[in-house]
Formats: structure tokens, C-alpha cells, sequence
């Protein structure tokens, strides 16, 4: 990548660092400033990463240097500063999930390609070596026909997360509990292997927090379009929490992919490679378990560099906007079906 892309992040939270932190590793990439609406952290921001910290959107959206525009807002904010970037002609990496609502996203992707510009949303977990392995072994055929792929996400939240911003645990910013924050990259994985979602039927409760108006815990079973049947469990109630999983079991095969690694790895018809994968050292990261800051950033560098390469290249991202949509859609769906006690199906 020849030619250098500047960056600016919009919203100063624990997640921005993670951007920085993975732009910084970056050859041609440079991350020219930061917006947000705490001034203070925004400032703070800015000394620690050598950029800019620009008062307004306008000033930084006007800068020439900015090719890309992470945002890091709260989940219910994406919509706004997106488009305001999109008008701007600018690329946009947002933080998961897309939006909240179905019609947030379809104005984001709608925008995006009515600009010309690119969406990628943030989903680093299928940018990791064993992520992508199990992926070529469903393509591959190596399971035999799918009879089951389940997702659990057992981590702990203390009380004081919820109460450290007046947007988390509401529905109108955050959009959700423990499926739509912290759950929804297990959708997207679980989907990414498993294929469309046919139907879903759901409980949600509050287990430890009680005051919060979203989800502690999620319990939901899955039909798939291809016949397989699946689950999916979230919850941030747990002490002390483990790292998530993704159990994928065939006629042929079975693997498990706990946080970045395969822990599990066996097939009828076994390959040479196979001792090798199943020899694997373990991750370092906790993933997030007890800590929303416990995580690596080499995902998101992944991911950018992804981005970077198809804008350069005039390609799609690997998880563009309508590919971000498909776990927001999962999650809305497990909602109503939470909501409504009875089964819904998909529309797409």
C-alpha cells in the first residue's frame, strides 16, 4: 500500500485507543485527529496519540487528510456522524453493530453507495488465523451436512460498567444488553459459518442487573435456511466468566473455537495439517471475559488494513455494510421473539 490514509476517530471511548492502537501499527496509515462530545476526553485523547483534537465534526470532516472515519460512538449514534461523514466523501469503519434498528443500517448502507464511499463494520473476531481456518473447512466440505452450530458468550459486567455512561443498558443508545453489545460478534460468526438464519425463538431475563432496561441474559434457539438447527446464549450476569465459544458439529466433524483459538478439531477424514491446528498455543487475550478493555487490537488491524486495501484497490471490504446488517437483523429478530413468546422468522 503505496499511498498513505489518514484517519479520524469520532468518540473519545475505551474502544478509540483500540483503533489507535491498530492504526499506529499500520504502514501508510496515520491517524490525523479525533472528535467527540466529552472535550475532555477528546483532548486527552489526543496527547496520548499525537493527533489532533478538533472541536467539531464540521472542522474535522473538512480536513483534506482524512480518508477514513472510525466511528466509536455509542451504538444508537451511529446513524448521524455516519452520514454527516458519507456527505463529506469519506470511508467509514464503524463499530459494531451497525445500528440498532434495521432502518438505521439501510440508511447507512443506502448513503454509502449513493456517495460512492465504503461502509466496513467492525467484527475483528473473523480476522484471526483459526477464525478464518474453520471458515475454508465449511467451504471445504469438511464437516458433511451441518447438524448443529451454537454460540455462548458467558462474561461479567459489575454494576458499575452499566452505570459509567448514561447510555449504556438503554434501549434508545445502547440497543440492547448482552446480545446486541456484547454477544453480536458471536452472531456474526455464527452466521458466517452456519449460513441465513431461517427462524428464532428466544428468553431474555435480568439475572444481576436489575435496573437496566435491556437483557443480562439471553437464552435462544436457531433454525437455519440449510436444515441445521443451532443456539445461543449471552449473558454478562456470570461470575466469573468464560471465554465465548463457537461449537460448529457435523455429520463428519466438530470444532470449537474459543475466543481466537481451535480448541477442538476432529474429523472422519483427517488431514495432515490437522495435529498441527490442534497444537496450536493459546490466546493471550481474555476477550473481553471480565473487562471491556481486555482485548487485542490486532483484530481491528486486521480489519483496517482490510479496508484500506479494498479502497485502494476499488474492491468490497470483507464485512461491508450489507454484511454488517445480517447480525443486527439475527438480534432484532431474538428480541421479538423474547418479546412476542413465539417463533420469528427472518425476512432475508
Amino acid at each position: 500500500m503505496s499511498k498513505s490514509t489518514g484517519f479520524g476517530i469520532i468518540g473519545a471511548g475505551v474502544i478509540s485507543h483500540v483503533h489507535a492502537k491498530a492504526i499506529s501499527e499500520i504502514p501508510n496509515a496515520r491517524l490525523v485527529g479525533i472528535h467527540g462530545s466529552n472535550a475532555e476526553k477528546v483532548v486527552a485523547f489526543s496527547e496520548r496519540h499525537g493527533c489532533t483534537a478538533f472541536s467539531t465534526l464540521d472542522e474535522m470532516l473538512s480536513s483534506p487528510d482524512i480518508d477514513i472515519v472510525c466511528i466509536c460512538t455509542p451504538s444508537g449514534a451511529h446513524l448521524e456522524p455516519a452520514l454527516e461523514a458519507i456527505r463529506a466523501g469519506k470511508h467509514c469503519l464503524i463499530e459494531k453493530p451497525l445500528e440498532i434498528t434495521l432502518e438505521r443500517c439501510d440508511a447507512i448502507i443506502e448513503a454509502a453507495a449513493k456517495a460512492g464511499v465504503q461502509v466496513a463494520v467492525i467484527f475483528p473476531s473473523r480476522f484471526y488465523e483459526a477464525a478464518s481456518r474453520l471458515k475454508k473447512a465449511l467451504d471445504a466440505g469438511r464437516f458433511g451436512d451441518i447438524v448443529l452450530g451454537d454460540a455462548y458468550v458467558k462474561w461479567h459486567r459489575t454494576d458499575a460498567y452499566y452505570q459509567s455512561a448514561a447510555w449504556r443498558g438503554t434501549w434508545q443508545l445502547d440497543g440492547g444488553g448482552a446480545l446486541m453489545n456484547q454477544g453480536i460478534h458471536s452472531v456474526d460468526l455464527l452466521q458466517w459459518y452456519m449460513g441465513p438464519v431461517e427462524s428464532v425463538q428466544a428468553f431474555v431475563a435480568n439475572r444481576k442487573h436489575k435496573t437496566i432496561e435491556v437483557e443480562d441474559t439471553v437464552v435462544a434457539s436457531l433454525r437455519f435456511a440449510s436444515g441445521a438447527l443451532g443456539s445461543i446464549e449471552a449473558s454478562t450476569a456470570l461470575w466469573p466468566g468464560s471465554l465465548k465459544q463457537i461449537e460448529i458439529l457435523g455429520a463428519e466433524g466438530s470444532a470449537v473455537l474459543q475466543e481466537s483459538d481451535l480448541t477442538r478439531w476432529d474429523f472422519i477424514h483427517p488431514r495432515e495439517e490437522d495435529h498441527a491446528i490442534r497444537s496450536a498455543g493459546g490466546s493471550s487475550s481474555h476477550g473481553g471475559v471480565s473487562n471491556p478493555a481486555d482485548i487485542s487490537h490486532m483484530g481491528h488491524l486486521f480489519q483496517i488494513s482490510d479496508l484500506m486495501r479494498a479502497i485502494q484497490e476499488g474492491g468490497l471490504p470483507a464485512i461491508d455494510g450489507l454484511e454488517g446488517r445480517k447480525s443486527v437483523e439475527i438480534v432484532l429478530a431474538i428480541y421479538q421473539s423474547a418479546r412476542e413468546g413465539r417463533p420469528i422468522k427472518l425476512t432475508s
